[in-house]
């Protein structure tokens, strides 16, 4: 479904409450901009592996990108487990004993947002907006429409932007209360205009309008072509009021001030609108940060509840007394969050939407477990524990495709968000996104069936190294020299699954064409890869392969994802895969349990 600038806040309730329901969320960013090439790049002095960086030096290329380009486009996928239209069905499991699975249905809801990033001019924050001439150039060729931020995008307020607009606002009302100087004759000449007539108003003898209209000389001429006050002149006007004349007040208009006489009631009546009108600008302004927000689990008290009748029928109230259920539901339950080659996204997405970025990859590493305190990235699932996952394929588009060949579990598009059941747009968020959802509810249960790190003895799991030799590997993928096909172990070694891609692909993978422009290293060959370990390709997917079931090799794939107690997320959660890098793999704390 596509959101704009103009359904975003009609549809708000409803996008809220597919994140209260959903089992996990996941998500995908286009971007204005990248981390620029530095294969290259000298490294700081030190033991390097192939001249590999570290994960702290990647951290501080991806976070300088971060801070300099903008998020253009935003996907996100609700995924939602409906255990009522399941079944159960006896299997043979890979531990040779019969047992029964149960079978649901996951129905996912595909939501793809641009974002707007020039602010509203009343708040008073200011953006540099960049662009890349090589993601530009990407972008275009995948069709993307590059006036859709500024025309359809949604409005959006990172945490520190909010606090920022708020002390500007409180200071810009003190600033009003100040002493303001008299600096010029063409001054003094006005404010000796604007004594004239209020003196005059206030002595009248004849009955005339209850207020009075302190405007440019000549203003009521048909022919009168000024401009009207400028702020200077009305900050005069407010000032002398207020000091002089304590029984009128001073409204300031479009071009003039009007003076009326004091009323406290309807003061502070006015004083409590202009309150409101600007919480409405900022929880308008915030926008697409809400939904974030209920991924997170936060504070959700200042969404418009006005701002948000998407039917004629619906009324303020019923709105409000749905959103305030919805608050109740999700405060501090942080939703699951899923990506595919995650680092970089959440990198940018921790500065689109919270604030300036941690110096330290270890900071950054514990902020964010604090705000998802469950994070998966399907990149780390689908390369896990191979020697050099930078010679994997594993892009969204191969890694469904292969794993479209699975009957369960059940997926499908919810009624209201049919765009993807035909159309495949690739590299638009939303698409993303929804591949993102689908490659992890059949990945992970297709990892767990097969037993993957599964002591058969005590039913634990447990993680073997990152990074095995050939010979030493017990569990993951064995990557043969000869450039035969690599083998997925299970512990349980009477299971296997070998991992096979088509030999072919559409066009030459660009750099643009990845998150970042590092894992182009996994998808060149290795005569074009001075860093490459193997002399020759290896094209990884995940096709399974059963061996004949009469000697108990058969495995059959489970009807759902592992639950998130499961000790299955030990091994696979909270691990981002970091490409290139010495560590290969970015640890976010422990799997909360």
């Amino acid at each position: 479904m596509d959101v704009t600038r103009h359904t975003f806040h009609g549809l708000l309730p409803s996008l809220i409450a597919a994140i209260a329901d959903a089992h996990f969320v996941a998500i995908d960013l286009e971007l204005s901009g990248i981390p620029g090439q530095q294969i290259n790049k000298p490294r700081a002095a030190g033991p390097r592996f192939d001249g590999k960086p570290s994960l702290e030096e990647r951290y501080a290329e991806v976070k300088q990108a971060a801070e300099k380009y903008q998020v253009l486009q935003l996907g996100i996928t609700c995924a939602g487990e409906n255990r009522n239209r399941g079944d159960v069905t006896r299997i043979r499991s890979w531990s040779h004993r019969s047992s029964f699975i149960v079978t649901g249905v996951y129905v996912v809801r595909p939501y793809n947002f641009f974002l707007n990033p020039v602010p509203e001019e009343r708040t008073n924050i200011e953006r540099t907006i960049s662009f890349q001439s090589g993601a530009v150039d990407f972008l275009l060729k995948h069709n993307f429409r590059m006036d859709g931020p500024f025309l359809e995008g949604v409005s959006y307020f990172s945490r520190t932007e909010e606090a920022t607009a708020r002390r500007l606002d409180a200071e810009q009302k003190k600033t009003q209360s100040m002493d303001i100087r008299i600096r010029d004759a063409e001054a003094e000449s006005f404010m000796r205009r604007v004594r004239q007539e209020i003196t005059t108003w206030k002595h009248r003898l004849l009955p005339m309008h209850d207020f009075l209209n302190i405007a440019p000389v000549g203003h009521e001429r048909h022919d009168f072509r000024g401009t009207g006050l400028n702020n200077y002149q009305k900050a005069l006007v407010h000032q002398y009021v207020r000091s002089e004349h304590p029984d009128l007040t001073t409204i300031s208009r479009p071009g003039f001030i009007q003076i009326v006489a004091s009323n406290k009631e309807r003061e502070d009546a006015e004083q409590k609108f202009r309150a409101q009108k600007f919480e409405e600008r900022m929880g308008k302004q915030i926008g697409l940060r809400w939904l974030v927000e209920a991924i997170h689990g936060g504070d959700l008290s200042g969404i418009d509840a006005y701002g948000s009748v998407s039917t004629v029928g619906d009324k303020s109230d019923v709105v409000s007394s749905r959103l305030n259920n919805l608050r109740k539901q999700l405060m501090g339950q942080s939703t699951v969050l899923v990506g595919h080659n995650l680092f970089l996204d959440l990198i940018y997405f921790y500065a689109c939407f919270f604030g300036p970025l941690p110096d330290r990859v270890e900071d950054f590493q514990k902020v964010i477990h604090e705000i998802f305190p469950r994070i998966i990235d399907t990149k780390y699932l689908a390369t896990h524990s191979l020697d050099n996952p930078a010679l994997a394929r594993s892009s969204l588009e191969e890694l469904d495709a292969e794993l479209s060949k699975q009957e369960q579990p059940a997926i499908e598009l919810h009624p209201e968000h049919p765009k993807y059941a035909a159309a495949k747009p690739s590299h638009e968020a939303g698409y993303d996104s929804y591949l993102t959802a689908r490659i992890l509810i059949r990945l992970a249960s297709k990892l767990e069936s097969s037993g993957m790190y599964i002591s058969d003895d005590e039913d634990s799991y447990h993680t073997p190294p990152e990074a095995q030799s050939s010979e030493d590997t017990n569990g993951g993928v064995l990557l043969h020299s000869d450039g035969s096909s690599p083998v997925l172990h299970s512990t349980d070694t009477t299971s296997t699954m070998s991992l096979q891609s088509s030999s072919t692909s559409a066009s030459k993978p660009t750099a643009f064409s990845h998150p970042t422009k590092f894992d182009l290293l996994g998808d060149i060959s290795a005569d074009e890869d001075p860093v490459a370990s193997s002399p020759k390709k290896q094209d990884l997917s995940l096709s399974s392969k059963q061996d004949d079931p009469s000697k108990g090799n058969s495995y059959e794939i489970g009807g759902r994802m592992p639950a998130w107690d499961s000790g299955f997320w030990n091994v696979y959660g909270n691990k981002l895969r970091v490409v290139g890098t010495l560590e290969q793999m970015c640890p976010v704390g422990s799997w909360p349990h």
